[in-house]
């Protein structure tokens, strides 16, 4: 007996990016090839020790096997209400403004069947993370799409968006430090958005992941801090990157209280929580040292330098970011974002992201995640270096 079709609004999907990349890199792994990823964001180091033990010491508790509440455990709500004060200086209300998510992922694909109907729209960032698009379609709705300019710090221009586009849009999402361009937000930028939301009646959801990554002095806001970004929007935090904890799909939505509660119905008919043991782990990420995140940023700095190094002495024209985990470069002269990442592929063994992955306006860049042993990646960009000079 056949199985039914895909829904349609699965058909509509495109494939998944990183499954592309994971394919490809298995398929020359079989073939006796030493490749070398520079593809996907995932940190090599191991989580940091203190949350390992917190979470060790979690999951022998006996009360921590039994069903989570949507709404989370009050010290998870406290720790993150207290980390968003003494880090960005922004105050949350622990009983109303946040709410537990399993990772950024989750959060925002269903933020988008919280808020939007089919036939809405959602305003997604161009490039980036293709759950800002991958949401809305599965959702019944109409991604469209804010491309970030390098002439304004990979921001969008919100006066360009045509009125009745933003007059029919209910989400806009955003994300700063930058995945894929490594680009900090603009001066200035944040209270654009807050007052061009105001205007249309949008919320805001901006995807915090990477924050505690920052480089050379930058220290990242959080656009809760913003005048009046509670009124109309959210923030998605996540531990996954500046705690090494990408695995334990860990996060939070704070902000807007209306908004939460309309997330948290959602989400009580999609999932049963977060599990208690994770939880109490990141009460400990939270609460914990700042030493590890720091000693791991300058992991980051010395792998971002030698990659920039060694790109430029490839005649890449490409500038050292301030954030993420990412290096976000221009092809070479001639070269499409696939066809340049065809050649590193083919001649040096050596896999980027073509910035196409992830949306029209990534064409003409490709990125390199630094998330590889150090050993790893000067093999990797001297192999470059080799096979394309």
């Amino acid at each position: 007996m056949a199985i039914p079709d895909p829904s349609k609004r699965l058909e509509a999907m495109p494939p998944y990016m990183f499954q592309e990349l994971e394919r490809r890199i298995s398929d020359k792994r079989a073939a006796g090839i030493d490749v070398i990823s520079l593809g996907i964001g995932d940190p090599d180091e191991p989580t940091y020790p203190h949350i390992v033990s917190a979470m060790q010491e979690a999951v022998a508790e006996n009360a921590n096997q039994k069903y989570p509440s949507n709404r989370g455990r009050e010290e998870f709500r406290r720790a993150s209400a207290e980390f968003y004060e003494r880090r960005f200086g922004v105050e949350i209300d622990p009983e109303s403004e946040m709410i537990p998510a399993i990772g950024a992922k989750e959060c925002i694909y269903n933020l988008c069947f919280a808020f939007l109907d089919p036939g809405g729209v959602a305003l997604a960032a161009d490039p980036g993370y293709p759950v800002y698009t991958g949401g809305p379609v599965l959702a019944g709705a109409t991604p469209e799409l804010l491309p970030l300019l390098p002439e304004l710090g990979f921001a969008p221009d919100l006066s360009a968006v045509p009125a009745d586009v933003a007059a029919r849009a209910r989400l806009m999402f955003l994300n700063y430090p930058n995945n894929p361009t490594g680009a900090v937000v603009p001066e200035g930028f944040f209270e654009m958005v807050v007052s061009f939301a105001r205007e249309h009646e949008i919320l805001v959801v901006h995807d915090n992941a990477y924050s505690e990554t920052t480089y050379d002095g930058y220290v990242a806001p959080s656009f809760l801090a913003t005048p009046g970004a509670k009124e109309i929007g959210v923030e998605v935090f996540s531990l996954s990157k500046g705690f090494n904890m990408t695995g334990w799909r860990c996060a939070a939505i704070l902000g807007n209280a209306d908004a939460v509660q309309t997330y948290w119905r959602l989400k009580t008919n999609v999932d049963s929580g977060l599990f208690e043991a994770v939880q109490m782990a990141g009460v400990a990420a939270l609460q914990g040292p700042t030493g590890p995140r720091e000693r791991m940023n300058e992991t980051y700095v010395r792998r971002r330098d030698l990659v920039v190094s060694a790109l430029r002495e490839i005649g890449v024209d490409v500038n050292a970011p301030k954030g993420t985990i990412y290096v976000w470069a221009p092809v070479p002269e001639g070269h499409t974002s696939t066809s340049f990442s065809e050649l590193v592929l083919e001649e040096a063994a050596v896999v980027v992201s073509p910035g196409s992955m992830y949306g029209p306006s990534g064409e003409g860049f490709f990125r390199i995640s630094l998330t590889t042993p150090d050993d790893r990646i000067s093999e990797a960009v001297e192999r470059m270096r080799q096979h394309l000079t």
